[in-house]
């Protein structure tokens, strides 16, 4: 090691879902909605006047936190934007999670969180989802530094009832609770409400998913104006100018369209129950989600061969190389015809699988 690498902060980096560079391949990996945003985003974009590229952001996202605050009836005190929810995370970990105990999370889960928490230094238990990959409150409530779990969680899909997660905030008062709603909008019942009852929670969306904006990376966390305030200071010390222009011109117009927001997460959903019929007609098996996604398994084949064998095909899903979950395959809900193909080379892997079993 050389002298001034002892003095070098080393983590093991967070790995993005990949994204490839060819064309004709039937993406379905990183959760991003299959649809493109709202017609006003475009129309926004092309009237933009270029000059305000030549100027600094507004630093406090005003035109975009009103948006989000009208959206939601809240304060735009309540509100607190950033560049994509892993932004908001990022800064809410920095913010809130300083204590010497440590801070609680699933075992299967979001995997920035434990990056996160190894960059800032930042003491972290995690607490092993049950036999149905579904998270036990009990397990949160024990002394911790603070608490965050995506609802629905990442890459399962479960939903947690709103019902325990106000049980894990009324145990946890004392310290900071984070939901992190990424996928809240294809099924779930948001936690937002309870910001109104617990000081010391905060509830994170994003723009990437059900809005279709996850090239603009917008992400936005909620609470009490107290908890907004010590983000917005932690923010203005670290990088003032967060969003950009274009971004909080595209996240206006995004949330201003209700009614293809409800078209396009709709569709999705009906697409994604479609989906498990015919998955589970195929033999796979998987947790009952509420996300843009299905986390399936099948007892007669591997998931890295099959993860490969569709990376072939050019149907590229997302394999995790972890404890409890390597055998399980992530998948996006894409369009109707997407799920089409990918079922059609389901059904002809697993018959040709067969096929070779009964031959030996």
């Amino acid at each position: 090691m050389r002298p001034w690498e002892a003095n070098v902060r080393t983590v093991v980096p967070y790995v993005p879902g990949e994204q490839p560079k060819q064309k004709n391949i039937i993406k379905l990996n990183t959760n991003e909605n299959p649809y493109p945003p709202t017609e006003g985003v475009t129309a926004a974009l092309h009237q933009m006047d270029t000059d305000v590229l030549r100027k600094y952001p507004d630093p406090t996202s005003e035109v975009l936190v009103s948006a989000i605050a009208d959206y939601y009836h809240l304060n735009n005190n309540q509100v607190f934007v950033g560049v994509g929810s892993d932004d908001v995370l990022a800064m809410c970990f920095l913010t809130f999670f300083n204590g010497t105990a440590p801070v609680l999370f699933p075992d299967i889960t979001y995997s920035f969180y434990d990056v996160w928490a190894d960059v800032f230094r930042i003491p972290y238990e995690c607490q092993p989802l049950n036999a149905e990959f579904q998270i036990r409150k009990e397990d949160y409530y024990k002394r911790n530094g603070g608490v965050i779990f995506p609802n629905p969680n990442a890459p399962t899909g479960a939903l947690l009832p709103l019902e325990d997660i106000e049980d894990i905030v009324a145990h946890n008062q004392d310290v900071i609770v984070i939901v992190d709603e990424a996928y809240i909008d294809f099924g779930g019942c948001s936690a937002l409400p309870l910001i109104e009852k617990y000081e010391n929670l905060l509830v994170v969306q994003t723009f990437s998913k059900s809005r279709a904006l996850a090239g603009m990376r917008i992400g936005y966390a909620m609470g009490s104006k107290v908890l907004i305030k010590y983000l917005n200071d932690v923010k203005y010390s670290f990088n003032s100018y967060t969003m950009n222009q274009t971004a909080l011109i595209a996240g206006v117009e995004a949330i201003k369209d209700d009614a293809y927001f409800h078209e396009i997460t709709g569709k999705i959903m009906a697409t994604r129950e479609y989906v498990k019929q015919r998955l589970a007609e195929l033999g796979f098996t998987f947790a009952d989600s509420k996300a843009n996604f299905l986390f399936v398994t099948h007892q007669d084949c591997l998931a890295r061969d099959l993860f490969e064998a569709l990376k072939k095909a050019k149907i590229i899903v997302r394999y995790f190389n972890k404890p409890r979950i390597d055998n399980y395959l992530r998948i996006t809900i894409g369009t109707d015809e997407e799920m089409e193909e990918l079922i059609k080379f389901l059904k002809n892997y697993l018959s040709a699988a067969k096929g070779a079993g009964a031959s030996k």
